[in-house]
């Protein structure tokens, strides 16, 4: 027979493991597979120092979501484990995201931390247990393609997380498995009230897990002190108009907080690290017509490329009609409508339609975004 999760096992002989944050979602996951009749076994990661980090309770994996989490699972009656990853997470997300803005962009570190210790480790660490699956409460679906998994947008596309996952291997997603994909958020929290679960009407995390209340710059402060350093503010011609206390205080496509009086409205149109520099020009200096990636990771074969795909450049932006051009050496993406405001750092997801919906195709990372009224 074949279980609920597409594997040919009845469900008393599948051993799973959820990854559990401590929040709802994933609450909910492992009270389902539980319900069903699977072998379940519940994982916390431990990710970072929460006790050096003040936090505002919004914020996922901090010490409350591992007693949330462990509380679950005793409710639920199933195995409960705690992962220590904070070197691991200090290494290769928060460092990362450090690096980012002091070079000049805007980072996602969600997306590195499932590109590394959730779905690179944890996956290292589920296989290690002799799981069939490694079950996870983001909103995506995974279909089965030719007996491959395939990635595709959720059914609810206000919660859907796609865009956070584009660079989940095709190994991984062939092991992964997201029950939430199909349901509304609405329908998740009915499913904890009806299970008891303590987590029920627990809010959503809204934060960066390791940054107080969003102020990305304390983070930076504390790591990286220097990273404050003045330099000039320019227009577009590269007259100075004023000067900022640190380029790691600005994103591109901001208005407030520049500080400079001036007739119409100036938005950061680059941010040049080189030289310490912020620029700033009318809004139309932030519409960009082409994109050149890095570090691209592909869940589809060259033919999908061939015909219509679209991209999402932010988790709550919409899928825009685009040419992508993959090379060895770089991927380029041509918009071929309108968007403002794209910052390197940020991810580029790729995506087409078919009958069975929105497919995620791969994406990559924003090396360089070329303005359509700049010549660089």
């Amino acid at each position: 027979m074949i279980n609920s999760l597409g594997i040919k096992k009845s469900p008393k002989n599948t051993k799973v493991v959820v990854a559990m944050s401590g929040g709802v979602d994933s609450s909910v996951v492992a009270g389902l597979l539980k319900e069903q009749g699977y072998n379940v076994t519940g994982i916390t990661l431990k990710l970072y120092d929460d006790s050096k980090i003040p936090t505002n309770g919004r914020q996922c994996c901090a010490g409350r979501d591992i007693i949330d989490a462990k509380r679950v699972s005793e409710t639920l009656n199933i195995e409960h484990k705690i992962l220590y990853y904070q070197k691991k997470f200090k290494a290769e997300v928060i460092d990362s995201f450090i690096d980012s803005y002091v070079s000049g962009e805007t980072p996602i570190p969600c997306v590195q931390c499932n590109q590394t210790v959730k779905f690179r480790d944890l996956f290292k660490f589920s296989k290690e247990l002799k799981a069939d699956a490694l079950v996870t409460g983001h909103y995506v679906l995974r279909r089965e393609n030719n007996g491959s998994g395939a990635m595709y947008r959720a059914e609810d596309k206000e919660r859907d997380q796609s865009y956070f996952l584009f660079s989940t291997t095709q190994q991984q997603l062939d092991y992964l498995r997201f029950p939430l994909g199909s349901i509304k958020k609405s329908e998740t929290r009915n499913v904890a009230n009806k299970l008891k679960l303590n987590v029920a009407t627990k809010p959503d995390s809204q934060d960066i897990c390791f940054v107080p209340n969003g102020n990305y710059a304390s983070v930076i402060e504390k790591y990286r002190p220097q990273s404050f350093k003045k330099g000039d503010i320019l227009d577009i011609n590269g007259n100075k108009l004023g000067t900022h206390n640190g380029i790691i205080n600005y994103t591109i496509g901001q208005r407030k907080g520049i500080k400079i009086s001036s007739t119409d409205p100036l938005y950061v149109v680059d941010i040049r690290a080189i030289d310490n520099t912020i620029i700033v020009g009318k809004q139309d200096f932030l519409n960009i017509k082409k994109l050149y990636l890095r570090n691209v990771n592909l869940l589809s074969d060259a033919k999908c490329f061939e015909k219509e795909v679209f991209i999402k450049v932010r988790s709550t932006g919409k899928l825009l009609k685009s040419k992508i051009t993959i090379k060895k050496d770089k991927t380029v993406v041509k918009i071929l409508q309108d968007e403002k405001g794209i910052s390197p750092g940020q991810a580029c997801v790729f995506y087409s339609k078919d009958k069975l919906g929105e497919r995620v195709l791969g994406g990559g990372w924003i090396d360089k975004a070329i303005n359509k009224n700049l010549s660089t």
